[in-house]
């Protein structure tokens, strides 16, 4: 189990996935900077008992609401770059947002599934359907990515648009988020990773609804992964509002006007899992947890580490069946990542073998490096005291 890549245990329907989601650093942050950005984040992260992390596609997206943005709008390094650093740094795979919104998408999915080593995409599309955008649309985009056979990719559910009040807004008679989610499962779509929750309502209704047409449509239901954001203050909610988020009056009261504002949303977070979890039970959608948090304010970030250990015990206690957590060594790769090149003239059952074959070499080159140079450090530390026995033996003949 514990050396399922990333994208097989999101494909596994037995299993619940626990991501803790990043944002890259802003764009043209050096290297250096880069990578202690990155051990940050891990550092405070290492004691989760997370499958992986999520790093997002941050873009501008003028046209996503009337509000004003909360926050002001800073570009961020490629999403892809930033997971391959964590992934390596780590030894713990990412799921990489892509908002498809992009002319150079091709380009982009080469380098991440090649140059990256990415397996695990989610495709994100446009903010609106209003305004003109470059790059392929969301359908395209799936069929770009059902061709790369490395990749495995998953799509947003919002659901939000699974309201009856979205539904009227849209001269529609009953909301169609289930139905743009079977439509994306049939085009290749693998898992699906939830808007943040913050109103259990509609991510039951939409739950039992998708559940109810891939029964009528004889297909299995894939995963959803329901993300959850804490807020500690009236800047994020609105920010987490503008995002699309629905945020109940009465919610918002009860989170703003405690004295301990975070731990006052991670408890009704849980209590909403608790209810959805409750509401679905038996309908045959495997589910997972994303946290994340949309602020770099620290009470938030502290307050997303509780929530994550908290939500993630309450859906492995939903399981019905014992578990436990426990430490691993986690080794990032080591040296230089082998490029895997295909040549037209071998099969393919050669090519993997080439390539396994490839891997091993590199793998055992850098540990007979380690023995030998262990075997080194240990003829010195040997010659070592041999050198100390015979002062000391000298120091009594004299």
């Amino acid at each position: 189990m514990e050396n399922e890549s990333l994208a097989a245990r999101l494909l596994n329907p037995s299993r619940p996935v626990f991501l803790l989601g990043d944002v890259p650093p802003g764009e043209g942050t050096p290297p250096g900077k880069c990578q202690t950005i990155c051990n940050k984040f891990m550092a405070r992260s290492r004691a989760l008992a997370s499958d992986g992390f999520i790093v997002y596609d941050i873009q501008d997206e003028p046209g996503r609401s009337d509000m004003e943005r909360p926050f002001p709008f800073r570009r961020v390094m490629d999403s892809s770059r930033y997971a391959a650093l964590l992934a390596r740094s780590s030894g713990k795979e990412c799921v990489v947002y892509k908002c498809v919104a992009d002319p150079n998408f091709d380009d982009w999915l080469q380098s991440a599934s090649t140059e990256h080593g990415h397996s695990a995409i989610n495709l994100v599309g446009r903010a609106s359907s209003q305004g003109e955008y470059q790059g392929p649309t969301i359908s395209q985009a799936m069929e770009k990515v059902t061709a790369t056979k490395t990749v495995q990719f998953g799509c947003v559910c919002i659901a939000e648009r699974h309201t009856l009040e979205a539904a009227e807004a849209r001269g529609k008679s009953y909301p169609t988020e289930h139905q743009n989610m079977v439509r994306k499962q049939k085009a290749g779509c693998q898992w699906f990773i939830s808007q943040a929750v913050y109103d259990s309502e509609p991510t039951i209704r939409l739950l039992k609804d998708y559940a109810a047409l891939c029964r009528e449509q004889g297909i299995t239901p894939r995963k959803v992964l329901l993300t959850f954001a804490p807020v500690s203050r009236k800047k994020t909610m609105n920010f987490i509002k503008w995002l699309g988020v629905k945020v109940p009056p009465e919610v918002e009261a009860k989170i703003l006007d405690a004295e301990k504002p975070v731990d006052v949303s991670v408890a009704l977070l849980c209590d909403m899992l608790r209810t959805i979890l409750l509401e679905c039970a038996g309908i045959g959608v495997p589910l997972g947890i994303s946290c994340e948090s949309v602020s770099i304010f620290k009470a938030e970030i502290d307050g997303v580490h509780t929530l994550f250990g908290k939500l993630q015990e309450i859906l492995l206690d939903a399981q019905g069946s014992p578990w436990k957590v426990q430490w691993v060594e986690v080794m990032p790769p080591l040296g230089p990542l082998v490029v895997k090149k295909t040549t037209k003239h071998i099969s393919d059952n050669n090519t993997a073998v080439t390539e396994q074959t490839t891997q091993l070499v590199t793998q055992s080159s850098i540990a007979k490096d380690v023995v030998h140079n262990a075997s080194l450090l240990g003829a010195v530390m040997l010659g070592g005291m041999l050198v100390a026995l015979g002062a000391v033996v000298g120091d009594h003949k004299h």
